[in-house]
């Protein structure tokens, strides 16, 4: 088995923002020799999120219109009163809101690679969540598997 480490950067906007990464990753799987294996993607910050799902401009309106209603900046937040946290830096963002919709998501995703290739569905898309920026961001990605190209999908 063959295992490979990668960092996407990316380049986000302030509050939240949707990023589809599918065709980052399907370029660094295409840069190895796997053909067969998975990837492991992983938001390295505190208030990015990942998570699988289409990539359709009304849908990613009405998740970030759900998100804000989860966790509304308005609301007041413990982690927002600065006078209670140590060791904090001057510029400290207000941003208790973007550590909870970060925790509703997800920090990772596994995905299947079959033939080279992303095994996703029709609409589904690896998508990248900004909920707080904006910041340039990292995104970690671990390609592992075999460079045989013999693997078979079955349905049962």
């Amino acid at each position: 088995m063959t295992i490979s480490n990668y960092i996407i950067e990316i380049k986000t906007d302030e509050g939240i923002n949707i990023h589809n990464i599918t065709p980052q990753i399907q370029d660094l799987i295409a840069s190895t020799p796997m053909k067969n294996g998975q990837v492991l993607i992983f938001s390295r910050h505190t208030t990015t999120a990942l998570a699988i799902n289409e990539y359709e401009e009304r849908l990613l309106t009405d998740t970030k219109v759900y998100l804000s209603k989860l966790a509304p900046y308005s609301n007041k937040y413990l982690h927002n009163d600065l006078n209670l946290r140590p060791n904090i830096s001057p510029d400290e963002p207000m941003n208790a809101h973007s550590h909870l919709m970060a925790m509703t998501l997800s920090t990772s995703e596994v995905i299947p690679i079959v033939d080279g290739k992303l095994a996703l569905g029709t609409y589904q898309s690896v998508l990248f969540f900004e909920l707080d920026g904006a910041r340039n961001r990292t995104i970690f990605c671990q390609i592992s598997g075999e460079n045989s190209a013999n693997s078979e999908v079955t349905s049962k």
